[in-house]
């Protein structure tokens, strides 16, 4: 077994590959850019080597700085979790070239399979199945028209070395082939400095799902089943399961045989990832295969009780199997949903800047969060946005889905945006319980974007007496402090005008046992709760039921978070309501005379002179943020009056880039 495992990456999966080390008894040693001096991996593990500046390609990308560190701190084994060098055959090679052992697959099936193209022709020669496509490099737009048009639309473009989504368009015509054709081909050469893009079939009603397998140097190699990962925005998975709703045993099976055929005849070792695309009707194509661990792999160690880093560690140590397929079983069900720094109202875009707060669910054997952050770590711009993976178990998917919702009521972060309102609300939808999931899920259900959810009226009731609730307390610790809780004397009995969900109504607060009975319009609810005032989780029972709120004070009420909806409550005496309907509201600013960066990133391009009158829906300028290329179009007719930013200028959110006459 090693003595010392270097893991090549960062963040959450750092932390995740080093924790399993810890427990086999293996010394760790992180690496970090400048940016990451003070991040959780560095913390966390035995020894931790600088290894540069903050972007990626100076840093985490350089396999001599990696090869630097290894060299000196005695590394005999190096992880490379996911992303960065994860799929690079050189680092692979240089490593073994080192006498270094890279836990992962040999440098074969990291360079077959890292060419979409070439895999593709490996998996059919194989005999897995294959999407229709051209397997090919293509020159120009007008030869991806072509081909386009001789598959049949809709199609796929996308770039031979992408992952991640990136490098990747839908095209339902000839001028959407071109222009993305051309961006498929800027941003693949962005990301992976490789532009090549090919075109294949887009499957309708597709969903995505991807079978774990685990081979050994000893020719033995099982699959764990499937993965659900058909919740995408932007080809990016947001929620995955195991196992899924759609499969039965037989499909399953057949899945896993192809799998396991197509590690066969590439020599894999380690775990790895076949993915699928699959039809309305259990029709399955070969997508990709992962040389590497995946974002989701938490969701096949909860149904299997398997630790696939333990496995890959001990299959690159040069051991054998522990288990046979026969030996495998999935129990139970797992969900994993990633919680990222990014605002779901503006269009998902990213966010970043430092957590002010960060409190996660406590961990148990339902409840897993797999996370490189504390409180006070920064969201940075240089890398993915992720803040934590929230995984629950249950005895069935409903139970699942039960626990991931009050996980999340408990999940509170603040310091940056951030998407678990908006996962609440994936979750909490009719279709996703059926299981009726596609890959165009969230564009069909969620077409105009996230607004945020909405109460039920006897969600609004209730969240009326939680505010009622905290605003006794907090009463009773303003009194206690003043003295007028002298001698037992209690705070009395209160009624309070609650502002709600644009409705108002009367609240009467009377001490019970634990909290107080509080009366909402014509029903009392039994509050009981041993919050108290600046807690940031409500944690308590409302008759009875375990209920749990995220509570912000503001200045005439509290800011709530619950079941995926967030509300501002204002909790007033009747003569101060009264007054507060008089005060006129301010009017925000003005600014529809200006192209606004709607993120945080670098100004690419800027496409607009003094001047020049522009049309409604031509590109004006593109912001690079978190690895992706963001074009932003006119909303109207109009003529530039001033450029206020030039290309390769760093952006803030709302900096003006264009005004306009």
């Amino acid at each position: 077994m090693f003595k010392k495992i270097l893991i090549a990456n960062r963040g959450e999966i750092a932390c995740r590959v080093m924790r399993t080390a810890k427990r086999l008894g293996i010394a760790t040693v992180a690496v970090y850019s400048e940016a990451d001096e003070d991040a959780l991996h560095v913390q966390e593990a035995d020894e931790a080597v600088p290894i540069g500046p903050a972007p990626s390609a100076q840093s985490y990308l350089v396999a001599k700085k990696i090869l630097g560190a290894i060299k000196k701190t005695g590394a005999d084994a190096v992880h490379p979790g996911y992303g960065f060098l994860s799929e690079n055959a050189a680092f692979a090679e240089a490593l073994a070239e080192a006498g270094v052992a890279f836990i992962g697959p040999g440098t074969k099936a990291i360079a077959a399979m890292g060419d979409k193209i070439e895999s593709k022709k490996i998996a059919a020669a194989a005999g897995v199945n294959t999407v229709p496509g051209h397997i090919g490099i293509i020159d120009d737009d007008d030869e991806a028209v072509r081909i386009a048009r001789d598959i049949g639309y809709p199609v796929m473009i996308k770039a031979s070395a992408g992952g991640g989504g990136k490098g990747m368009r839908i095209a339902r015509g000839d001028d959407e082939v071109r222009d993305g054709f051309r961006s498929a081909k800027s941003e693949a050469k962005s990301s992976f400095a490789d532009d090549r893009v090919f075109i294949e079939k887009f499957i309708e009603e597709p969903r995505h799902i991807e079978i774990q397998i685990l081979a050994d140097a000893h020719g033995n190699v099982i699959h764990l089943g499937e993965r659900e990962c058909s919740i995408q925005r932007r080809h990016q998975k947001v929620i995955e399961e195991a196992p899924s709703p759609f499969v039965d045993a037989k499909m399953r099976a057949a899945m896993g045989r192809q799998a396991v055929k197509l590690a066969k005849a590439v020599d894999y070792k380690s775990a790895g990832t076949v993915e699928f695309i699959v039809d309305a009707k259990k029709n399955f194509y070969f997508l990709e295969m992962n040389t590497r661990l995946q974002v989701e792999h938490p969701v096949t160690e909860m149904v299997t009780g398997l630790d696939l880093v333990e496995e890959m560690i001990r299959v690159a140590a040069g051991e054998k199997l522990r288990l046979k397929q026969k030996d495998v079983s999935l129990k139970g069900w797992a969900i994993e949903a990633r919680i990222y720094a990014e605002d779901p109202a503006r269009n998902f875009l990213p966010s970043i800047g430092r957590l002010s707060r960060y409190r996660a669910p406590v961990e148990d054997k339902h409840v897993r969060v797999d996370s490189g952050v504390a409180e006070g770590s920064e969201i940075s711009m240089f890398y993915d946005p992720m803040i934590a993976k929230l995984v629950t178990y249950g005895r069935s998917r409903p139970e699942a889905i039960r626990r991931m919702g009050a996980a999340m009521d408990a999940f509170y972060v603040r310091g940056v945006d951030h998407n678990i309102a908006f996962l609440a609300a994936v979750m909490a939808h009719p279709r996703f319980r059926k299981g009726k999931l596609t890959t165009d899920f969230i564009d069909e259900e969620f077409p105009d974007g996230f607004k945020g959810g909405d109460f039920s009226a006897v969600d609004i009731q209730e969240m009326a007496a939680v505010a009622a609730f905290l605003q006794r307390r907090q009463s009773e610790r303003e009194a206690g402090t003043s003295g007028q809780m002298r001698d037992g004397a209690r705070v009395p009995r209160g009624d309070w005008t609650v502002r709600i969900a644009g409705k108002e109504m009367e609240a009467q607060v009377a001490p019970i046992a634990g909290g107080y009975d509080i009366r909402v319009g014509r029903k009392t609810f039994a509050v009981t709760s041993d919050w108290l005032p600046g807690a940031p989780l409500f944690d308590g029972k409302i008759d009875g039921r375990a209920v749990i709120v995220q509570v912000r004070r503001l200045t005439l009420g509290y800011r709530l978070f619950h079941g995926g909806v967030e509300t501002d409550v204002q909790v007033l005496s009747p003569r101060a309501a009264a007054m507060l309907a008089l005060m006129p509201e301010k009017a925000p600013p003005d600014m529809s005379q200006f192209l606004l960066s709607p993120m945080p990133g670098l100004l690419l391009r800027v496409n607009g002179v003094v001047g020049q009158e522009i049309k409604a829906g031509e590109e004006l300028a593109v912001v690079e943020a978190m690895k992706m290329e963001n074009v932003l179009r006119a909303e109207r007719d109009g003529v530039i009056a001033a450029v206020h930013a030039e290309a390769g200028a760093s952006l803030v959110v709302d900096q003006p880039i264009i005004e306009f006459e």
